[in-house]
């Protein structure tokens, strides 16, 4: 198995961190964006979208981070990570759809414009990481887990990485104590590995 990545990018991170959290093994290729190696035919035929990060499993090429996600939870890993059942499903959906959404235009956007120095609107991005953040804060004080399963999913992966980086662009989580206590939890798991810093 391959995973195309790039060290600081928070949606590879949460691929290599499932990869740790299930004690799966992956050759980690390092993507230069600078050289356009990700618009390349080759790459292409992993991942049409040309974006990191990007699976190689046999014959089997995947991109984006959630569907990666489901990928591996369903191939690989215990069933407890993407239960079978109709409702669990459905809220793992509405967060993987969360982290794509509200998590990536809010905390990543504002991390990549403030950290990265790419063009963007930061306290629009800031704002709405602030909304993300309050409604996750809410969530999280009901269960201790997003999809209100008895241990981790995968939703609880898609959304943790740019939520722990939300710092890095700007953000002050100190006011959501829901938020930071399931933080600990996810970094209390056997397997867990260190967010990336630059």
């Amino acid at each position: 198995m391959k995973l195309h990545d790039i060290p600081l990018s928070g949606n590879a991170y949460k691929v290599r961190l499932f990869l740790s959290l299930i004690g799966q093994g992956a050759d980690l290729v390092n993507v230069d964006l600078r050289s356009g190696v990700h618009k390349r035919p080759a790459f292409l035929a992993i991942n049409p979208r040309g974006q990191v990060p990007a699976l190689e499993d046999g014959d089997f090429g995947l991109g984006d981070s959630q569907a990666i996600l489901v990928y591996l939870a369903r191939r690989y890993a215990e069933p407890s990570w993407y239960p079978l059942d109709a409702e669990p499903q459905g809220r793992i959906a509405h967060w993987l759809s969360f982290a794509a959404n509200e998590i990536q235009h809010g905390p990543a956007q504002a991390r990549v414009i403030q950290l990265f120095k790419r063009p963007g609107d930061l306290g629009a991005a800031q704002a709405k990481a602030r909304q993300a953040l309050e409604l996750l804060d809410g969530e999280l004080s009901r269960q201790p887990w997003l999809a209100r399963t008895a241990g981790p999913s995968i939703a609880d992966i898609a959304v943790y990485p740019y939520v722990a980086l939300a710092h890095e662009g700007g953000l002050e989580t100190t006011g959501y104590p829901h938020v930071l206590a399931w933080q600990e939890r996810i970094r209390a798991l056997p397997g867990y590995l260190p967010l990336p810093t630059l």
